[in-house]
């Protein structure tokens, strides 16, 4: 920089640290998971309705409806952040459902013979009964899906900072695909379906514009879509061709010809085989998972009547699915100790020891409950390094230390830069003694992206080679691991990612690891697994540098620091924790000569206590007696003795100290020199002193469980008397922990509001409490599935295949996953949607009731049969989407995702076992008017017979 004065500026600044790439990045990572939801909900949307006009309005309503969300969150004020966004992602299944029901409603209804080529005023009425049939039930939908986001509004603390703009997004995202179905679909409808192209001249012009038009493209740009504008053009001009039977199918091969499109959009943005497959294997797989998803559902509504038909015949053993789903759910969620614990309990009552039979020792592995915890982990790119040294441990030797530290971890290929600190700030606000140290270590994302976040392509050639920009090239497999940049590089958009970790770092634990082996410096301590961010929140909650750790309390620091030693090797032991991480503070540790002043010596040589004090400091520690300036720097000039009559205890003794009379006397003589260890940090709390002993958990543990196992250890310990505490000592676990604790509790009070709130809404919309049970239903059997795909999730046999050299457990991130404030929200986003379908199927079996009044058994069971028929598409429909359009979000491997799969993962696996509620629904409903009809056959047959 050029300064005022014509001179160029030395000072460089260089940021070592930036959060603004981590929110880059993330909103990167939420934007690619919104725009596959979009094109994926639109391949849906045009195999569910296989025509053109009908998934126009709704793949139209989609991002309609998410822009209209982005202007209302910018007058609320919520900011696009990760949480956010997620919110807007958890939405779209239900906005698309919104549009689906409406048209379906109007296709099915313009499908009737009677209404075959309506116009005009009668288009218009056909529009309008259709949407006024279904309006009812899709306000109820959407008013339990808003009302099931109330614990979240209510949540306090850092959970309430960081859920609250999700409720807010969805609500607003909600509300803005009501108003569109209540409004713009009916209008949107009645243009679309009024267009016609009954003359057979306007067609064929139509159809050569179109293929004109694909030439063009395709001689420009050269792209797909191009030839997908010339075949739509041609199938349109011959459509008089085909034979008048046949004819069908050229609507069939234009919705397909336009779906093959979309799926060549989705895949080019998804690529969720990754970028080492081609992007017709990729290609292949989209269409693969698309039509095994939709297939399987659609053979559930093909063969619909028949299985209705059974279950309604069968009702009882049909019953017992649901019980068993419920059984399997509240098993996985709990354990299978506390939900069937009673039954060896019962045996064992009788001599029978049922625990140590290898059956219920399986039983108990296969089923051990899920784990809990406050929050996932979010990646934010980077780590924080903070070990410790003795307290005891000088300024050179931290700085030496420290040196090598950052040398060693610079020197790990995925490491971009790392930067260490030692001690604190001039600052009463940083407590931090000169011992501990923060390693700010930001590391490469997996591939390498662009400032905004979105992955890079680069140039390659047909042989797979990396084509460098000084016309080299470079095979990762071939060639071996290179750190190259990304101004070496050339970039192609039609090239491919480029991987900038090595073959065996999978994961950024596996980066942790690296770090963990190269960081082993003797006498230093290790450090838990921690990460800026999370660091600042833990430290401003706890005053800790550890997500989990025991506070003792004491009456002095020698107790204090005894106590935590001993927990320390008690902590050691427990199997969830990682030893290495198991640190207690050694308070008493810090070298500190003390100077007892003999004032009856110095009063014999005229010596005042002020004096000698001034005579100590000077010569020891040194006082600034002058400043000297060096152009624009200033210089303090201490004055003491040189370091040889200074370091250590014997020759402090001989400093020699003025007397008035001019004498000089030894400093041994006039007070008591004593070397002792004392505190580096006094910490209190409640007024009471304090000491830490911090730990980290081993990957695969929750930080409730592992809590509760250390406090089962130190309890065992105090019983066998190995373990006992002082008087006056006390001690309290703290971390994330108590955070969970917390939240957990404030959801136990409203989650059940919010459910009471859900079952008035379906009540007033049903009239009955019957009918409002049947409904309500569904939502324990998707709560049930949502646990029991969280179980999936952690047995190592759960879609362990390959696909193109790509484990399915690794492209869906499949691992234990904890109970934690996420998955709740998850499961709170569930209970909003999960009696959809059971609201549109109940809503029309009441409809077809009053409509039909059945007066037999036989009656009753076809009219159930037919309302079932008649809303088992729609239904099915909604929770197609539903389902498929989480399967993006399951995918997604960036910034991120370590929140929004998690809450996506209840959704998923509820709405995927919600879908026999158009069974349970239909069924209960028929037991229910079954026992109407034989009670009131009954009652006439006592009044013919009186």
């Amino acid at each position: 920089k050029v300064l005022p004065d014509g001179t160029v500026s030395k000072v460089t600044i260089v940021p070592f640290y930036d959060r603004s790439g981590l929110i880059k990045e993330t909103l990167g990572t939420l934007e690619e998971a919104l725009e596959h939801e979009i094109l994926i909900s639109i391949i849906v949307v045009i195999v569910l309705m296989m025509n053109i006009r009908a998934s126009i309005i709704i793949s139209t309503l989609l991002p309609i409806g998410v822009l209209m969300t982005f202007i209302v969150m910018k007058y609320f004020g919520v900011d696009a952040n990760v949480v956010a966004l997620s919110g807007i992602a958890i939405a779209i299944g239900v906005m698309v459902d919104v549009g689906i029901v409406f048209v379906e409603n109007i296709f099915r209804h313009l499908e009737m013979e009677e209404n075959h080529n309506a116009k005009g005023k009668k288009l218009l009425g056909i529009i309008y009964d259709a949407s006024v049939e279904v309006a009812s039930a899709i306000m109820t939908a959407l008013a339990t899906t808003i009302v099931s986001f109330l614990p979240v509004f209510a949540m306090q603390a850092s959970e309430g900072k960081l859920f609250k703009p999700l409720a807010f997004t969805k609500t607003f995202a909600l509300l803005s695909s009501l108003l569109l179905g209540l409004i713009v679909v009916p209008a949107l409808a009645h243009i679309v379906f009024s267009i016609r192209f009954d003359k057979e001249k306007s067609k064929k012009v139509w159809a050569l514009v179109t293929t004109g038009l694909g030439l063009a493209f395709l001689i420009i740009y050269g792209s797909i879509p191009a030839i997908a504008l010339i075949l739509f053009g041609v199938n349109n001009f011959f459509e008089n061709k085909w034979p008048e039977k046949l004819r069908v199918w050229v609507n069939r091969l234009n919705t397909i010809i336009i779906l093959l499109t979309v799926v060549y959009f989705l895949t080019g943005a998804w690529m969720p085989l990754g970028a080492q497959n081609s992007f017709i294997v990729n290609y292949l797989f989209v269409i693969v998972i698309v039509t095994t998803v939709l297939g399987s559902l659609m053979t559930i509504v093909h063969f619909y009547p028949v299985l209705l038909r059974w279950c309604l015949t069968h009702k009882w053993q049909f019953f017992l699915i649901p019980i068993f789903i419920f059984l399997f759910g509240i098993t996985a969620m709990q354990g299978i100790d506390k939900i069937f614990g009673f039954i060896p309990n019962g045996l064992e009552a009788i001599g029978l020891n049922v625990r140590q039979t290898d059956t219920w020792e399986y039983l108990n592995k296969k089923f051990p409950g899920v784990g809990k915890e406050f929050m996932p982990p979010l990646d934010e790119g980077s780590y924080l390094l903070m070990p410790t040294t003795m307290s005891h441990s000088g300024v050179e030797e931290n700085i030496d230390v420290i040196k090598k530290v950052d040398a060693f971890v610079a020197q790990i290929p995925e490491v971009e830069s790392v930067v260490g600190k030692w001690g604190r700030v001039n600052s009463a606000l940083d407590p931090a003694p000169i011992s501990m140290f923060e390693n700010t270590i930001v590391y490469k994302p997996e591939y390498m992206v662009n400032e905004d976040g979105h992955r890079l392509r680069f140039k390659t050639d047909k042989d797979g080679n990396y084509l460098l920009k000084d016309g080299t090239k470079h095979h990762p497999e071939k060639d071996g691991f290179r750190n190259l940049k990304r101004e070496e590089l050339i970039e192609d958009r039609k090239g491919e990612y480029y991987r900038q970790w090595r073959d065996h770092i999978k994961s950024p634990d596996d980066i942790w690891t690296e770090i963990v082996k190269s960081t082993k410096v003797p006498g230093m301590t290790s450090a838990p697994k921690l990460q800026p961010i999370q660091t600042r929140l833990i430290m401003l909650a706890t005053g800790m540098r550890a997500p989990i750790g025991i506070k003792v309390f004491g009456p002095d620091l020698q107790t204090i620091e005894s106590v935590g030693l001993e927990l320390e090797k008690i902590l050691q032991q427990v199997p969830s924790i990682e030893s290495s991480s198991v640190f207690a503070d050694r308070i008493v540790g810090k070298p500190y000569l003390e100077f007892d002043i003999d004032r009856k010596a110095i009063a014999r040589y005229g010596l005042s206590m002020s004096n000698i004090q001034n005579f100590i400091e000077i010569a020891i520690g040194g006082v600034k007696q002058t400043t000297t300036v060096e152009g624009r720097e200033r210089f303090p000039v201490r004055v003491r003795y040189a370091r040889e009559f200074r370091d250590n205890p014997e020759d402090v003794k001989n400093v020699l100290i003025p007397t008035p009379s001019g004498a000089q006397i030894p400093l041994g003589e006039l007070a008591e020199v004593t070397y002792r260890r004392g505190p580096q940090i006094i910490k209190s709390e409640d007024t009471f002193l304090d000491g830490y002993v911090i730990f980290d958990k081993k990957i695969g543990y929750a930080e409730v469980d592992v809590v509760e196992e250390a406090q089962r250890f130190i309890k065992a310990k105090m019983d066998a008397g190995e373990f006992m505490l002082p008087a006056g000592v006390s001690y309290k676990f703290t971390g994330n922990y108590e955070n969970q604790i917390r939240a957990t509790k404030r959801l136990a009070i409203v989650v059940p509001i919010s459910l009471l709130a859900i079952f008035l809404i379906l009540y007033f919309q049903f009239g009955n409490v019957q009918t409002t049970l049947m409904v309500f239903s569904g939502l324990f059997v998707a709560f049930s599935g949502g646990f029991i795909m969280i179980w999936f999730y952690a047995q190592d046999w759960f879609l362990n295949f390959g696909v193109a050299g790509v484990n399915m457990r690794d492209l869906f991130d499949m691992h234990t996953i904890n109970l934690s404030v996420a998955v709740w929200v998850g499961f709170i986003a569930l209970f909003g949607i999960a009696t959809d379908d059971g609201v549109i199927m109940g809503t029309y079996i009441k409809q077809t009731f009053e409509r039909e009044k059945p007066k037999s058994i036989e009656g009753v069971r076809e009219a159930i049969m037919h309302a079932g028929q008649q809303r088992v598409r729609p239904a099915m429909m909604t929770a197609a989407v539903a389902i498929i359009a989480l399967i993006p979000v399951l995918t997604s491997t960036g910034k991120g995702s370590d929140i929004m799969v998690p809450m996506a993962i209840p959704s998923f696996g509820g709405m995927l076992f919600q879908v026999i509620t158009m069974f349970i629904v239909p069924t209960l409903y028929c037991a229910w008017q079954e026992g109407v009809v034989k009670r009131q056959a009954k009652i006439e047959k006592n009044e013919i017979n009186e």
